[in-house]
């Protein structure tokens, strides 16, 4: 197909009767967040589907279900958010799985918007093309455990594929955050840690994130309630940690 400017949006109207403007991979959009993106406007793609499933996950509608939102609504929505969105955040589930993803990045990139991917860590040559094209400019990845407790948490061995997306990262220009959601029957203070120590030694100097969880909706796992982890004796001087 023939690349066209992105003035008229031609490249993503041209062809609106191809297959791949039919396809459904996303579960629903949030129209508009200021929490998302930092210092920007945007919008949040949740794309339906997951290779991890954490008990703690609040979103099992979007792991377990079904895309009901096709690309070709997903590019009608956002033309008419050209000037009033600085940015479009990919989520989910796990929006990487999804075998058109760096096409639609592109477009999405094409029609002048900054692009967010939220991801497990789980697909890095997805990852590395995304990065080695540019079609990306900001990344929060989920770090879901200990090197021994990975798999029990994410039930998905990936914990070197996430090590090797850290990398890649690490050695890209793009701006990026690591976060981790802290349940106390599945991760203890000296998890986090050893995870922090992990990071560290990968010269990651950024923030680390952690979010404790909060029972308000329903998870993908019936989990017991947690005792909260506080800021006390967790932050060292390279990875500062900072809970959410």
């Amino acid at each position: 197909m023939e690349k066209k400017a992105n003035t008229d949006n031609a490249l993503i109207l041209q062809n609106p009767t191809s297959e791949f403007l039919f396809k459904k991979a996303i579960h629903s959009i949030t129209p508009f967040t200021l929490l998302d993106y930092p210092d920007k406007t945007a919008c949040i793609l949740w794309f339906s589907g997951c290779n991890m499933k954490c008990g703690y996950c609040y979103n099992p509608e979007i792991v377990f279900g079904k895309g009901i939102i096709s690309f070709s609504e997903l590019f009608s929505f956002l033309k008419k958010r050209i000037g009033l969105l600085d940015a479009v955040v990919f989520s989910g589930g796990e929006c990487l799985l999804h075998k058109d993803i760096v096409e639609v990045v592109r477009r999405v990139k094409q029609m002048g918007f900054s692009v967010k991917i939220d991801t497990n860590g789980s697909k890095p040559l997805v990852l590395e093309k995304l990065l080695t094209e540019k079609l990306i400019d900001y990344v929060a990845m989920d770090f879901k455990g200990t090197k021994e407790k990975f798999q029990n948490i994410a039930k998905l061995d990936s914990y070197e594929r996430f090590m090797n997306c850290l990398l890649q990262l690490k050695k890209s220009s793009i701006p990026f955050e690591i976060r981790t959601t802290f349940h106390s029957e599945l991760l203890t203070k000296a998890d986090i840690l050893e995870m922090q120590n992990v990071l560290e030694n990968e010269g990651y100097t950024n923030p680390f994130y952690v979010q404790n969880f909060r029972r308000y909706q329903s998870t993908i796992e019936p989990l017991p309630d947690s005792i909260p982890l506080n800021e006390t004796n967790l932050s060292s001087n390279m990875t500062k940690i900072i809970f959410r």
